[in-house]
């Protein structure tokens, strides 16, 4: 069967669902393949239903899109169950309490919300998504350009699909290998200091530092039923408890229960304390910790080996977390025992119902690094964490990473980075709220593929942040509505990218779509003054401190800062404005509109 499409989007990922969204909503025949049958990917199929996000997430620095997912998410707690009175009067709710996360959910509930979100635009045969879908092949002509793909969904007979663009979101890059060659159009694992002068890369490049994979699990507290709540052991338990080491308290964790961040509570996604409701008596947590990250071998990288090898990797992960729950239940040491001999938790019940899968993990591992593409523009640690590890100042004082002209969105996170049993060391150090560049977006050689994933144009290091919820997601929605400008103004992305009134043209269109580029806390989506200050900040105007993220827009504008703005654009003013800053800002882009600013 012979398909065509403006936009293949391959995996439905976080990045990839929102890329088939924003693509199909910008007016683009898209095309979704996605290899399970759940929407979603790390929100949802992977288990991490808690999601990373940052300190004023709830009042600014995600998509409108990714805003309307948790808002859903929300509305859906409070029209299904009856919560308690503290509960329903919380206006940021948090069904799980956890402390990880603003907020949670249970993964079916996610994937059930990005199925009503994808609806209508599947009625409309604007969107056409094949579920349990594997890409066989990719052909690439001489020009680096994608001219098919191959695949099967289901037990259905092979698709040729023709797609004017093809965005890969599956979570470790396998269409940029597919569709390239490692070294010339992606790389994996940790590049060397040489290659990219960030201070904390090894002297060596180790192609096989590869953040670890999870696959979370989920447990309830359920002490009526521990007489047949303990799993059996796998096969090989006594192997992996000793490569794995099973422990509970890492990073912030205090124990297991005790303590400021108790291990409980860290994923835990339904609190029953918050519900006042016959269906929920008891707490849902996911194990996502150090103690299930998989330490024993790479599905990416220099020793992930051929597929039979990465198929014996995989159910190996999968065995080292049901190991860890099995440990859980018959040997961690019981808090409550003051003689500290006491072993086991067999109160703790596997919920097999989450997930529905033959062992009661996750259905896909938790991707923390992907392949990345080499791009016009690699992010770098110097460009974005506060200090290295050693203590040295990068962006120091200052309230930003480094400034981004070329602007599609922006995120904030650690750099945080899972040893994975290679000898790479544990890393969490502090960043600035940074920017998702375009040049990052767009590879140096393949013409009409764009990542839309964490296959972005980062280093090992740099991805350690840019890996999050709502990054992952707003990369897919930019992908997206980048693919489906290009189709509309008949341009490769790298030809936007060479332009700087392309480059506007299009920061204007993300801004309509409720993508902000620019770090303005006090300027929330849906300001009146939001596109005007968005559009001038990326313009390399200066109109706030470089020491907070504060716009001010009530303020009245100084004579000195009114001029400055003006001079700074090359524009003369012989009065001055009486206004607010938002005013102001609002008048001084009015005047740009239909120029570069």
């Amino acid at each position: 069967m012979k398909l065509e499409c403006d936009i293949l989007v391959v995996g439905a990922s976080t990045g990839g669902t929102a890329a088939a969204l924003a693509a199909a909503e910008s007016g683009a025949s898209v095309i979704l393949l996605e290899e399970t049958d759940w929407l979603g990917g790390q929100l949802t199929s992977q288990g991490v239903s808690t999601p990373d996000e940052h300190p004023v997430i709830e009042q600014f620095g995600a998509t409108r899109r990714y805003y309307a997912f948790r808002n859903a998410v929300r509305d859906y707690y409070r029209a299904n169950f009856k919560l308690t009175a503290k509960a329903a009067a919380e206006p940021y709710l948090n069904p799980g309490s956890c402390w990880v996360a603003h907020f949670s959910f249970e993964p079916k509930v996610g994937a059930r919300i990005l199925n009503q979100f994808v609806s209508p635009l599947v009625d409309s045969g604007r969107l056409r998504i094949f579920f349990n879908a594997t890409v066989l092949a990719c052909h690439t002509d001489d020009h680096g350009r994608i001219k098919r793909v191959t695949c099967r969904s289901g037990e259905s007979k092979e698709m040729e699909i023709h797609p004017r663009f093809v965005l890969d979101a599956t979570d470790l890059g396998d269409l940029v290998a597919m569709a390239g060659t490692e070294g010339e159009d992606w790389v994996t694992g940790a590049e060397s200091r040489k290659q990219t002068g960030e201070p904390d890369a090894p002297e060596e490049a180790h192609p096989d530092w590869v953040q670890p994979f999870t696959f979370s699990f989920p447990l309830e507290w359920s002490p009526e039923t521990k007489e047949s709540n303990v799993i059996p052991a796998p096969e090989d338990y006594e192997e992996l408890k000793a490569a794995q080491k099973y422990h509970v308290k890492h990073g912030a964790i205090t124990g297991l229960f005790q303590g400021a961040f108790p291990w409980w509570t860290y994923r835990r996604l339904l609190a029953a304390e918050n519900f006042d409701d016959p269906r929920i008596k008891k707490d849902l947590a996911m194990i996502n910790t150090a103690g299930n990250d998989f330490y024993g071998g790479n599905i990416i990288g220099a020793d992930a080996g051929d597929a039979a090898k990465i198929k014996q990797t995989l159910e190996r992960a999968r065995r080292a977390s049901m190991g860890y729950l099995f440990w859980l239940q018959t040997e961690c040491p019981r808090e409550d025992d003051s003689s500290g001999r006491a072993r086991g938790y067999p109160e703790f019940r596997l919920r097999s119902d989450v997930f529905d899968t033959r062992d009661g993990a996750a259905i896909k591992p938790y991707i923390r690094e992907s392949r990345r593409i080499k791009s016009l523009r690699t992010i770098l640690e110097q460009e974005i964490v506060v200090a290295d590890f050693k203590g040295n100042p990068c962006r120091g004082e200052n309230a930003r990473a480094v400034f981004m002209p070329d602007s599609v969105g922006i995120g904030h996170y650690a750099l945080d980075i899972h040893p994975n049993g290679h000898g790479e060391p544990n890393a969490y150090v502090a960043t600035r709220p940074f920017q998702i560049p375009l040049g990052a977006l767009l590879p140096i050689r393949l013409k009409n593929l764009l990542p839309a994933s964490k296959n972005l144009g980062t280093t090992h290091l740099t991805n350690g942040a840019y890996r999050l919820h709502p990054i992952e997601w707003n990369i897919g929605e930019s992908a997206g509505i980048l693919a489906a400008f290009c189709i509309r103004h008949r341009h490769l992305p790298a030809e936007v990218y060479e332009s700087q009134s392309l480059i506007t043209e299009l920061q204007r269109q993300l801004l309509g779509d409720g993508i902000p580029l620019y770090w303005f806390s006090d300027v929330p989506l849906g300001h009146r003054a939001f596109e005007a200050v968005q559009m001038l900040a990326c313009s390399r105007l200066s109109l706030g401190s470089d020491t907070d993220l504060f716009f001010r827009p009530d303020e009245k504008i100084t004579e000195s800062e009114w001029q400055a703005w003006n001079i700074s654009l090359r524009k003369q003013s012989t009065t001055n404005f009486t206004g607010t800053r938002a005013e102001a800002a609002i008048a001084l882009y009015e005047q740009c509109v239909g120029q570069a600013v």
